[in-house]
């Protein structure tokens, strides 16, 4: 087989570590280079990986992992139960997600090739969590202590045990992976090598694969350029590639300020949107409506909320009784709104339509806040320096891991992008969550998780726009793509070539 792939990126990575670090563009090819205990496939359906089997104690309490006994790292040491050890308490103490992890307690390893995960409690989405682009195996070896990872020079030229090797990483530049010829899959990896570039913007990264320069591309909400490359002889598109990931598009308010601490004042403006609008007429209907804070993807989803259909009657009683009535030039209050920057401008385009349909129709002025880049748009919305923001969040699979982040009231941590950043604090969601994230029986979490969705469609913290259209466009020539809930994060060890262009 073997050939060269050649794949665009939105952006360069900081460094190629996903213990530390979550996000698309760290964790396609942190996905190469770190194998990971298990793998998901496109139903949820785990299967092995560097764990050749494992038991789920009846309690809930304990998962017991069997490793493969003739893996390695790329530099030849053996990789054992020290190392998984090791790798699970790095993530627990190092990545945003930190209900992914919590109820580990510790790790056993009664043998090189047996670790004991121990839960203080039963941990329903420990499975997905074990996915290498949420626990990829980090070399002990290497990093030394948990401590020592965060800033480990290791980062920048990481040592895995996945398919393929890193040759060369230049930010902004080049990622580039060579196949591992000691991969413990036989006949694996089927690729010789893969290079990672980046665009500019989505329409350089559709030039390049029009032209056979790029092989593969994943768009996230350019519906445009996917437009035109369906036109494309040589071109697929893959629709709801990343469907573990869930991504939604929000307007998420600052609970903390007037006006939005008032949930009348939030209520009026989901009723002044009309997310239908947004969809059929921005996207073409090729994505979805987010009707809450759980993706559709996702089996635990709900449609049954309060969907918020356009009513500006009922809008503009609620800013009333709120103690917001219009002035004698109309106008009730003003708030400020920003946004996450993104190579679209899909979300500048909707700051100024909220700002048109605020203004004429409720009497609500918006002061648009452009962010200079997105590390001053980060550091606004963790600091709580905002009062309204347009940007997205992913379910990553589990609504423990992904969505819990969002609404826990424990979770309301200054200086951390993508927690509670909104403020938002309700007991009741907070039981709910709690039971939801321990309960390993599948038909009551359903119901425990309808429940939450239906509460926080009532308080809205944040107002669900669209669901984020995930695809992939790659050469018709390329197989083996699609196969994963997490689209391009997970090991490409079985692409190929069934004619190399």
């Amino acid at each position: 087989m073997g050939g060269e792939l050649h794949i665009r990126l939105g952006q360069s990575p900081h460094h190629l570590n996903p213990a530390i670090q979550s996000g698309v563009v760290t964790g396609i090819p942190g996905a190469q280079i770190f194998a990971g205990l298990i793998r998901m496939d496109n139903a949820w359906r785990p299967s092995p990986y560097l764990a050749r089997r494992w038991e789920t104690a009846k309690d809930g309490l304990s998962l017991t992992l069997h490793l493969v006994r003739h893996a390695r790292f790329h530099d030849g040491r053996p990789i054992t139960s020290e190392d998984v050890a090791f790798s699970v308490l790095t993530v627990k103490r190092w990545h945003p997600f930190k209900s992914m992890l919590a109820p580990v307690s510790r790790v056993d390893t009664p043998d090189p090739h047996t670790a004991v995960i121990r839960l203080s409690t039963p941990h329903p989405a420990i499975m997905l969590a074990m996915s290498p682009v949420l626990l990829p195996i980090l070399p002990k070896h290497i990093y030394g202590s948990v401590e020592a990872v965060k800033g480990h020079p290791a980062n920048l030229k990481p040592v895995g045990s996945g398919p393929f090797i890193l040759e060369e990483f230049s930010p902004d530049k080049i990622i580039r992976l060579r196949k591992n010829p000691q991969f413990f899959l036989p006949d694996r990896p089927r690729l010789d090598c893969i290079c990672f570039s980046f665009s500019k913007n989505t329409e350089e990264g559709a030039i390049e694969l029009e032209v056979g320069n790029t092989h593969l591309m994943s768009f996230y909400q350019d519906r445009h350029q996917l437009r035109q490359l369906r036109d494309l002889d040589h071109i697929t598109v893959l629709e709801d590639a990343f469907k573990g990931v869930g991504g939604i598009q929000w307007l998420a308010f600052n609970l903390r300020k007037k006006p939005f601490n008032d949930v009348r004042v939030r209520q009026a403006i989901a009723y002044a949107v009309d997310r239908d609008f947004i969809v059929e007429k921005w996207f073409q209907k090729q994505t979805r409506v987010a009707t809450g804070p759980i993706s559709s993807s996702s089996p635990f989803y709900t449609r049954d909320v309060n969907l918020y259909p356009q009513d500006f009657k009922k809008a503009n009683r609620l800013l009333d009784e709120a103690g917001y009535p219009r002035g004698k030039t109309g106008k009730r209050f003003s708030f400020r709104m920003t946004y996450i920057p993104d190579r679209s401008g899909n979300r500048q385009i909707m700051a100024e339509y909220f700002e048109q349909l605020f203004l004429r129709r409720l009497g609500v002025e918006v002061i648009i806040d452009p962010p200079r880049n997105f590390k001053s748009w980060a550091r606004k919305i963790a600091n709580w320096d905002f009062d309204a923001t347009i940007d997205s969040v992913y379910n990553w699979g589990d609504p423990v891991i992904g969505v819990h982040r969002t609404y826990l009231s424990t979770n309301i941590r200054k200086g951390i992008i993508w927690s509670n950043t909104q403020g938002y604090s309700n007991p009741d969601a907070d039981r709910l969550m709690e039971a939801a994230g321990t309960e390993l029986d599948f038909g009551k979490r359903k119901i425990l998780y309808k429940r939450f969705q239906q509460l926080i469609m009532e308080d809205l913290p944040l107002l669900p726009l669209y669901e984020s259209p995930f695809a992939i466009a790659h050469h018709k020539q390329l197989a083996g793509i699609g196969e994963s809930i997490w689209g391009l994060m997970t090991p490409m060890d079985g692409v190929f070539w069934k004619s190399p262009p």
